[in-house]
């Protein structure tokens, strides 16, 4: 009996936010140069450059390896939200909506290892694949924020799902191309790192597939200090699912 063929894979295209990651985005490329099977004919890795204020982009800029790298500078800091809608459009340009979209963390804190399965769910249909977070050496306030907006988010908004803030996700173009015709620039109202609950909530809104994968988080792994600003963000989780709630309210009056 002949042995099945798998398909193959799809284009990918990676969206990776960046702020003063300098010294994480050397290692990001290894991690990345050690997987070639992540990519295919077509893929891109675009570094979105938030306003860095250190080397980010001259990092990105001298980079010669084998990945098909390109930058995207943002002329300010501006915050996540922004460099994921600058980054989505990029990646949409000139992508077929069966191209997977690929977002995760510039500072190598998530097992890539996890993600040929993410990719494999969303080659199979999913419209969106989540890292479902599996804590390493992360701190106890990381743990209840992340436990915290989660709780929240699936009870304010009824998403039915574990992890909602992660930026590692696996993306179908075609799913995300239509939540963009949708709501346009408002996709992605949230400065902070409560964009990606955003999306994760307008997403499933519009009828989106989801699904989770288990990944390893090890903040061991970061070279310097979080970006992420643990009580403002706790306090845009609030505002956000507030003004979602506001417009499901509107729209069913």
């Amino acid at each position: 009996m002949p042995a099945l063929e798998c398909a193959p894979l799809a284009t990918t295209v990676f969206v990776i936010p960046a702020y003063n990651e300098q010294d994480n985005l050397p290692r990001l490329f290894e991690d990345l140069e050690g997987r070639p099977g992540l990519f295919s004919s077509g893929s891109r890795v675009i570094i979105v450059d938030d306003g860095s204020q250190d080397a980010t982009t001259e990092v990105v800029e001298a980079y010669n390896g084998v990945l098909p790298v390109e930058l995207l500078r943002l002329g300010h800091n501006q915050g996540p939200g922004a460099a994921f809608r600058a980054g989505f459009a990029a990646a949409l340009e000139s992508c077929s909506d069966d191209a997977l979209i690929v977002t995760l963390e510039a500072d190598t804190t998530s097992d890539l290892d996890a993600l040929p399965m993410m990719l494999e769910r969303a080659q199979s249909g999913v419209d969106l694949v989540l890292a479902s977070w599996v804590m390493v050496n992360v701190s106890p306030l990381r743990r209840m924020l992340s436990q915290g907006s989660g709780f929240f988010v699936r009870n304010a908004l009824g998403v039915k799902a574990t992890t909602v803030s992660s930026f590692f996700r696996v993306y179908r173009a075609g799913a995300l191309r239509a939540a963009v015709a949708h709501h346009g620039e408002a996709l992605i109202r949230e400065r902070g790192f409560a964009c990606k609950a955003e999306i994760l909530a307008k997403m499933a809104a519009l009828g989106a597939e989801l699904d989770e994968v288990p990944v390893g988080l090890d903040t061991s792994r970061r070279v310097g200090k979080s970006n992420m600003p643990i009580v403002k963000t706790t306090l845009t989780y609030w505002r956000m699912c507030a003004r979602q709630r506001l417009a499901r309210g509107t729209a069913a009056a």
